[in-house]
Order: structure tokens, then sequence, then C-alpha cells
């Protein structure tokens, strides 16, 4: 990714703040992915990549422990933050057992790694945290908890709240419509900084299929989601509900708020700072020039964490100086 810098004027208690362009994560598959970053967790039989049709065939088996096709993003995503994941899928064969009390759901989407290959993540029992995910769950039967015996297109959003071991909030869209097989769609998942909900789209044939009009809006507090995946969930073996699906995917795109964002910069003490937003794992240094032309670090190189990050600068020449911020990955 490139070097971003973001610019600011102080000494004359004047600050401006330049935009900085949003990062993108995308992936054709016209190389072979675990060459580009992308692993594999669980079952490494269900995710197969296709050189010939350059996209990725993917099996959701709920008989399966959880099993996942990731990519890490570089950063940690929050509720403060604007997103958006796109990306291609086609069902070629589709079965299920139904089971109205725990549906099972072919899944694509963010999550947090590290809850999301913890023991007690359980996606039928709930216990799910941080997620953000396009679900498609097939006619499971009456009775179930959204579709009351048709097929359901979900875009899902939970939060932190609880953990693993007390249920997260969940905000969730649907529509009542199925996936045909062999029909190729399109997905966009979307968060706007500092919502508590997303919007969620499918398109077939470049038209759209549906915008998702019903929705769940539970309480959403903040999320932390580092992980793209194409996620194959495990039933509950107390509550079995079979789901096995064959597919592809393909063309993700997923747009990432600016590296450096929201810089704002005041006096604080008599010592100007820079205040805003980080990656995790990226390298952040303040730099000051009282010409525009040649420019020094004002601050030692600090690794952001995916929230806010404060430097100063306790050298600076008067009566005035113009600062920017310097990010690069580690």
């Amino acid at each position: 990714m490139k070097e971003i810098r973001s610019l600011a004027l102080a000494g004359l208690f004047v600050l401006s703040a330049a935009h900085c362009g949003a990062a993108t994560l995308t992936e054709d598959f016209s190389t072979d992915p675990l060459q580009n970053g992308w692993q594999i967790f669980g079952n490494t039989n269900l995710f197969r990549w296709n050189s010939t049709n350059q996209n990725l065939e993917v099996t959701w088996d709920s008989s399966q422990p959880n099993s996942y096709f990731y990519h890490p993003l570089g950063t940690t995503l929050t509720r403060a933050g604007s997103f958006a994941v796109d990306f291609d899928i086609q069902l070629d064969s589709i079965q299920w057992a139904p089971n109205p009390e725990l549906p099972m759901s072919v899944a694509v989407g963010l999550f947090n790694f590290n809850e999301a290959t913890n023991a007690l993540f359980s996606r039928p029992d709930g216990a799910t945290p941080n997620l953000f995910e396009f679900d498609y769950y097939p006619d499971n039967g009456d009775g179930a908890f959204v579709s009351h015996g048709h097929s359901s297109l979900d875009a899902t959003l939970a939060d932190q709240a609880g953990g693993l071991t007390n249920f997260p909030d969940f905000y969730f869209l649907y529509d009542l419509l199925p996936m045909a097989t062999n029909m190729a769609y399109h997905v966009t998942l979307a968060h706007s900084a500092g919502a508590t909900d997303l919007s969620g789209t499918v398109y077939t044939n470049g038209q759209i299929y549906t915008s998702l009009p019903s929705s769940y809006a539970g309480p959403i507090a903040d999320f932390q989601l580092d992980t793209l995946s194409l996620s194959s969930f495990k039933e509950d073996p107390g509550y079995p509900d079979m789901l096995l699906a064959h597919g592809t995917v393909d063309n993700f795109a997923v747009t990432l708020p600016p590296v450096v964002g929201n810089l704002t910069g005041a006096f604080s003490n008599g010592v100007w700072q820079a205040r805003f937003g980080t990656y995790a794992n990226y390298l952040y240094t303040l730099e000051r020039s009282t010409n525009l032309a040649s420019w020094s670090d004002a601050s030692a190189p600090v690794k952001g964490r995916g929230g806010i990050l404060i430097l100063p600068d306790t050298n600076a020449p008067a009566p005035k100086a113009f600062f920017r911020v310097r990010a690069g990955p580690l």
C-alpha cells in the first residue's frame, strides 16, 4: 500500500487537514491466493483455487468444524469507521436437512479472527461477537426465527457486547428470497462511520435483486473486525441442521477507512499535537517543515493499534510550522 500523508499548519492557530483516500483490498483470483496473503483455518478440503476459471471453489459443509478461507485486513475496523465489502457469488448446488431451531447458512464477510477461531465460537448458537457478513439461509422449515418456512438472504452485524459466553447484540437485514443455483449474484455490504446498522444489496445481471428491506434492529455497541473470510460454520450437534453447498466466489473489493483518519491538531499546554485514527500494524510519524520543501521528524515512529493516536511535537520552531503525518505498513 502506498505511503499516505496528511498535512496541517500550526503556530498561527490555523489548521487544515487533507483528505486521505480509503485503502482497498482486492482479489480476482487470477493468481494463487495462498501466495497472496490468503490462508486456511480448519478443513483445507473445503476450498480450492480454480486456476482455469480464476475463481475460488467453496464447499459450505455444516458437518465439518468451523473452517475459513481468510485474509487479514491489516487493520481493525470499528463502529467509528466507514467500510464496505463487495464480491461475486454463485451456488452450483445446495442441500439441506431443515431444522427450524438453529438453521445454517452460506456465509461470506468479516469477523474477528481470534474470536472466530475460539472453540466457543458458534454461529448457530449465536455466540459470534464481532461479525459482519452476508448469509443465505435455504428454506429451514416452519417456525424459524426469521424465515418462517422461506429461504432468506441476510446481512448480519454483531457487536462485541457479551463476548463468547454471553450473546452479543445483533442487527440484520433480510428478504425472504431464494438464491437460484447456477446464477451469478453480486453482493455489497456497507457500514457508515458511527452507524449502529449496515446496508446490503444483492444484484443479478446488473440489476438489483433485493436491497434487503426488512430488519431486526438490535442495539449495536462497538465492534472489532480484522479479517475477511469465506466461512463454513459447524452445526450445533444438539440441533443438527445439515447444510451442504458448493459454489464459487470471485472479485472481492474491501473498501477500508483512510490510513490516517480524521486528522486534527491543537495546542495542549503549549505543545502542538496531532490527533488521528490509525491502522493496526502501521507506523506513524509526525513530520515538521517551515517551508514545505524540507521535512524532518517531529516524533519517533509509533505503531498504530486501530484506534486514536496523539503525536506531540515538543520542539516546534517559532513562529509557525507545517506538520504532516507519515504512515506506512510495518
